[in-house]
């Protein structure tokens, strides 16, 4: 069976607004390797879009935009080739070597997904990992803690019902003080 990790960025006081990360070059490094780690990926609308805008051009083009650094380029090229899996009830289709898949059956669905044989299934996202977490889908929770304070949010797993017991697996810090934390659910 293959494992479901989940990874996020952080701030230390919580928030996960991806402009509040120091998106440097080892963490772009971290997360390309990640995902290149993957059978595939599972995201729910949101992330799926957010992630289409910003790295599918660059990636097919080669070319960086303005906001862009060239060392970029290598994280757009492997999340564009990644297999995605989109959670969605409202969109109608995806394409970017995607599949949609329909919450009305979450559950069934990442299970059997799940079962398939490979290296794993890589989930990112805000609201999506709630429900994954509610019904105890993920295997590995990644939180990749940057030293700074947001004063604002999101925040992860805000409407959580139940707490998850996680014990430490490993942990590594990057240069700008990063700290990647990852823990398995307590079995």
């Amino acid at each position: 069976m293959r494992p479901l990790r989940y990874s996020i960025n952080i701030t230390l006081d919580g928030c996960c607004d991806h402009n509040a990360a120091v998106a440097d070059e080892e963490l772009h490094r971290h997360a390309t390797q990640s995902i290149a780690e993957a059978d595939a990926l599972l995201f729910g609308r949101v992330i799926y879009q957010m992630m289409e805008e910003a790295w599918r051009a660059p990636a097919q083009t080669g070319v960086a935009p303005k906001w862009m650094d060239g060392w970029m380029l290598p994280f757009a090229r492997t999340i564009d080739a990644a297999k995605k899996y989109v959670v969605s009830d409202t969109l109608e289709s995806v394409d970017w070597n995607a599949e949609l898949i329909r919450g009305n059956d979450l559950e069934a669905t990442v299970k059997a997904l799940k079962k398939e044989p490979g290296n794993g299934l890589f989930a990112g996202g805000v609201k999506f990992p709630l429900a994954l977490a509610e019904l105890g889908l993920i295997d590995e929770y990644e939180f990749i803690v940057h030293p700074r304070l947001a004063g604002h949010g999101p925040t992860i797993f805000a409407g959580l019902t139940k707490y998850i017991d996680l014990e430490p697996v490993s942990r590594h810090q990057f240069a700008s003080g990063a700290m990647v934390l990852r823990y398995a659910p307590v079995t």
